[in-house]
């Protein structure tokens, strides 16, 4: 099969799909990491609102992707950036979200997104500002029997302004979970307003902060998301974690390394690239339970440059080529995104994705893949 596709230049040359959709495991598998996929929201793309108003979602097939990732036997990270938390998705929506996930998937391992972006930073006066937004959120998710992510919190971000700042907050915050929590580090690739985090300058500054923090809190700590793809860094801080408490990767560019592990440990996974990946990610994580970790590898090896791809700076962006091979794969009739961040990638971006998705066996109905690009290209005048 064959479509004619543009170089960054605007030549048209012929593309030859050339991979084989992978088998994901025909029935949920025991995995040996906790494995979560951050999952897209699917917006209604009919709605006569503005792009930068309230979020209009498709929830039919927003809740059909769910059943997806649960039936590959995938965790949940439910209303996180992935499904465009605070650049589209609002905290109404985000809760919305989580009930219709919670009352949909009963017995899914999911976890949801906690933070304080019902408060604008700008509008922050005070950290008890900023404490009470994150009881709202957390008693909120508590009432729906959810679990806890406790997410980054621009506001507190803006106000805090040494670690002891970010380790009163936290330490009143675990107070009111009535479960361990994943903590979420957010790199400022993925946010910017989340520069300086943790009240430190360096890194090695900020890892003493937060191991500190869990250290103070380990008894309501799972463990901690780390996204700033780094993979030493992460490496060195999993080091550093008290017994029991996990180390979650959101490393979107060293994720098999990371989940694989070495001598001294692994990573468990949360990760936005397993949203696209889902059906390798399921096939990869049942070779690793099976001790099979060549296999594990051989999976998901080829799965990094589209990642790396996807993920490519600006980082925040990388929602448009996760909704685009949603689009591309049929779970969703459409490729319009809440607050219109599908214009937010060029047109040689989508072409890669779709070469590299092809490559990885990630285009699980070629024909339709084809059919669908072709219609984006018309849209671009191809």
């Amino acid at each position: 099969m064959q479509i004619q596709l543009p170089d960054p230049d605007g030549r048209l040359s012929g593309y030859s799909l050339a991979g084989t959709p992978l088998e994901a495991p025909k029935a949920p598998a025991a995995f040996n990491r906790v494995v979560f996929s951050a999952a897209h929201v699917v917006a209604d793309a009919l709605t006569a609102g503005d792009p930068s108003g309230p979020a209009a979602v498709d929830w039919e097939a927003t809740m059909a992707f769910r059943r997806h990732l649960a039936g590959l036997g995938l965790g949940i990270a439910e209303a996180m950036d992935t499904a465009q938390r605070g650049m589209g998705l609002d905290w109404q929506g985000a809760l919305e979200l989580i009930r219709r996930t919670r009352a949909e998937l009963p017995d899914a391992l999911v976890f949801n997104g906690a933070g304080t972006d019902q408060l604008a930073p700008e509008a922050a006066r005070s950290l008890d500002d900023v404490r009470r937004a994150y009881f709202e959120q957390i008693e909120a998710i508590q009432r729906t029997g959810g679990r806890i992510i406790l997410m980054a919190s621009r506001a507190l971000a803006r106000l805090a302004a040494k670690p002891a700042d970010y380790a009163a907050v936290y330490r009143d915050v675990l107070v009111r979970c009535d479960q361990p929590v994943i903590l979420h580090w957010l790199g400022e690739m993925f946010d910017p307003a989340l520069a300086g985090y943790w009240g430190c300058e360096t890194f090695a500054e900020a890892m003493e902060a937060v191991v500190a923090i869990i250290g103070e809190n380990a008894a309501k700590v799972d463990g901690i998301k780390v996204s700033l793809l780094d993979k030493d860094k992460e490496i060195v801080m999993r080091r550093r974690l008290p017994a029991g408490v996990k180390m979650y990767t959101g490393d979107d560019f060293n994720y098999p390394e990371l989940i694989e592990g070495d001598g001294e440990g692994y990573s468990h996974a949360l990760l936005g690239i397993f949203d696209p990946l889902a059906p390798a990610a399921a096939l990869a994580m049942s070779r690793l339970a099976a001790g099979d970790k060549a296999g594990f590898r051989a999976v998901l090896d080829p799965t990094v440059p589209l990642a790396r791809l996807i993920f490519r700076a600006p980082t925040h962006y990388y929602k448009t080529g996760v909704v685009f091979l949603a689009w591309l794969n049929g779970f969703q009739r459409h490729f319009i995104m809440l607050n219109g961040h599908q214009a937010m990638r060029p047109l040689p971006y989508f072409v890669e994705v779709f070469k590299h998705a092809d490559r990885c066996g990630l285009l699980r109905d070629p024909d339709l893949a084809v059919v669908r690009m072709r219609a984006l290209l018309a849209l671009y005048g191809v």
